[in-house]
């Protein structure tokens, strides 16, 4: 691919209109992802409950995802995400008026941030199968790749403007947000497309909504390069989950300050940027396969330099190496899935794909805080290089990512 077709996808109005309303909405999630548990800690002054509300959002796509994602199939995913985005809006927006008539409780704060939380699963579902519909397949990674750039972007800024937007009023982030959910709504209203695959929109006889899970999940799994690709990332997701806290601790043993690891923590953010803007050229260079794998060897090796790792440059420099090398895997793996996905099953295998990594993040999560109570920071990152290197060595075994290579070629001679 030449540097003008990796550039045109922003020549496409359809995707320039979908790219700021989900970077509009992804940047209104990311103020409130500060304020929700500060909003609550204000108004309980208990960690406890804040800690819940935390759960209480992530509930719905362990609830509701793989449903989301057989609904989207048979539903108009434009107005889907339309009218989630507006719903959305009207559900933010009750917490600022609860709080200018002195209303607000902690079972709203629970039940609005339970309700986004099933929005967002439905819009997500839904946005997960956008892409194909709406540029050249040929342009696919360097859309996924400028919706990643924005994700990372807006994670590095939203947070400090959610927090100093509370300084000011505990309802104005939230107001902010629902704002952005108007915004991306008006976006998506003006694509002339309907984010579906028109030669192949024909009435279907549908079945049973369990069987529509049941075809999403069964046709991902049969796919053997996807389910490679899946249970690779997911074993993957396990290992960076607990990334940030084993450098944490190496970095307070090595006698960094509170201060000094929220300043390399926060500048870190940048390295999802760098990541996401370098994923299309390394793919194109190193090809599918060979940067899937190239990712999996290298965070091999990083978790084994973190065990040896005594100054806070060198904690530095691997966790800026896991940072940049994490969405080159996210967005060589998402744009296969939705190259090889059916349009008529992208929600529903989207979904599968998407919930196999979330399930991974909290058994991370709460391996990487059983290992260090039980030994020692060296041995819990070397604990994770083993597990990371065998990831390594069964996908290398397999052959079936190094195929992946060879494949998308011959796809694009064929083209």
């Amino acid at each position: 691919m030449t540097t003008a077709e990796a550039t045109s996808v922003w020549r496409t109005r359809d995707f320039r209109l979908v790219w700021t309303g989900q970077t509009l909405s992804e940047f209104g999630n990311g103020v409130s992802q500060l304020a929700y548990p500060l909003l609550m800690l204000a108004i309980t002054g208990s960690p406890a409950a804040a800690g819940a509300l935390a759960a209480v959002r992530a509930l719905p796509y362990l609830l509701l995802g793989l449903i989301a994602g057989a609904l989207v199939d048979r539903w108009d995913r434009k107005r889907t995400m339309i009218t989630c985005d507006l719903l959305r809006a009207l559900n933010m927006v009750t917490i600022p008026i609860a709080l200018l008539v002195g209303a607000l409780t902690p079972g709203h704060v629970f039940v609005a941030g339970f309700l986004g939380g099933v929005l967002y699963v439905f819009f997500s579902a839904a946005e997960g199968a956008v892409l194909p519909n709406v540029v050249r397949k040929e342009q696919l990674t360097s859309a996924v790749s400028a919706q990643e750039t924005a994700q990372s972007a807006c994670g590095v800024i939203a947070g400090p403007i959610g927090g100093a937007l509370l300084h000011f009023s505990r309802g104005l982030p939230f107001l902010v947000d629902a704002l952005s959910f108007l915004a991306s709504a008006l976006c998506l209203s003006f694509v002339k497309g309907r984010f579906r695959d028109e030669a192949a929109d024909e009435p279907k006889p549908q079945g049973s909504l369990r069987a529509d899970v049941v075809e999403g999940v069964r046709w991902l799994w049969e796919h053997s390069a996807l389910r490679l690709i899946a249970i690779t990332a997911a074993g993957l997701q396990i290992a960076i989950s607990g990334v940030a806290l084993v450098a944490i601790v190496v970095a307070r043993d090595s006698g960094a300050s509170s201060a000094v690891i929220g300043v390399l923590f926060s500048a870190l953010g940048v390295g999802g940027v760098v990541g996401a803007l370098l994923a299309p050229r390394l793919k194109r260079v190193l090809g599918l396969g060979g940067l899937l794998l190239s990712v999996l060897w290298l965070q091999g090796a990083l978790w084994v330099l973190m065990a040896f790792s005594t100054s806070l440059v060198m904690i530095g420099v691997v966790l800026a190496l896991f940072t940049i090398s994490m969405p080159c895997f996210g967005i060589a793996a998402l744009t296969f899935q939705m190259e090889v996905t059916p349009d008529a099953l992208r929600g529903r295998v989207g979904t599968a794909f998407s919930l196999l990594i979330w399930t991974a993040t909290p058994v991370g999560g709460a391996a990487v805080g059983l290992l260090l109570d039980a030994v020692s920071p060296r041995t819990t990152s070397l604990v994770f290089a083993t597990w990371v290197l065998l990831l390594s060595v069964a996908a290398t075994w397999s052959g079936a990512l190094r195929g992946l290579d060879k494949s998308s070629k011959d796809g694009e001679r064929s083209a």
